[in-house]
């Protein structure tokens, strides 16, 4: 595998953007030294190539992807994966609000806590919350899938009109137009594979308390 180190200690956004797409056309593997919690890493990023983030990413970070497999080695700011159509955004720590926010397809993990409206509008893809979810989780999704590990606080789901939230921990509250049942034996297996992929450890036992949010009906409730 060709890699490339490309250190960001001393770039503007706009330059180190320009880099990591220049190089992503000829190398396998990019390597970001110093990224100092820089916005907009990686954003619209099209070609299949694996980019690491050596610290934190700031806002953004692969915004826009369609291909590329990105893994920040600690923490993320608001909106990580934003409107993501293909390919993988991994973060070690935890993330800010609206994590993947709008994503059409892609898998976005967090292995921390993320703030609240994880998953907003959402149209499919799959979004993996290792902690805690704050406040309008699922917010006017529209298809996909969104695992919660840990807690999640008020408005679970509000207005959702399509996709589904499973949560492991406690939901405080449901927003409009979500409704929660108990998972099923083959939502339970479907979960394990999911998450085993992605390096998530947790009992036989635990995957049967698994919730499960959908809508109540596919229309929007909006007031």
């Amino acid at each position: 595998m060709s890699e490339y180190i490309i250190d960001a200690k001393d770039m503007e956004e706009k330059e180190l953007t320009r880099s990591i797409k220049e190089h992503a056309l000829n190398y396998d593997k990019l390597i970001i030294k110093n990224p100092q919690s820089r916005h907009n890493i990686a954003a619209g990023v099209t070609e299949e190539v694996e980019i690491e983030i050596e610290g934190s990413a700031g806002y953004f970070v692969g915004t826009m992807i369609d291909g590329p497999k990105i893994h920040v080695k600690s923490n993320a700011g608001w909106f990580a994966g934003d409107n993501m159509t293909r390919g993988e955004l991994l973060i070690d720590g935890s993330a800010g609000d609206g994590a993947g926010q709008g994503i059409y397809g892609g898998t976005v993990v967090v292995k921390g806590n993320v703030g609240s409206r994880t998953g907003e509008i959402m149209k499919g893809g799959t979004v993996i919350i290792g902690g805690n979810s704050g406040f309008m989780t699922g917010l006017l999704m529209m298809g996909g899938t969104l695992v919660v590990l840990g807690n999640v606080t008020d408005d679970a789901g509000e207005s959702i009109m399509r996709g589904t939230i499973y949560v492991l921990g406690e939901v405080k509250s449901l927003g409009k137009n979500a409704q929660m049942k108990q998972s099923t034996l083959e939502d339970q297996k479907e979960l394990k594979r999911l998450l085993t992929k992605y390096g998530f450890e947790i009992t036989d036992i635990d995957y049967t308390n698994f919730k499960k949010i959908t809508s109540k009906s596919n229309k929007a409730l909006l007031e």
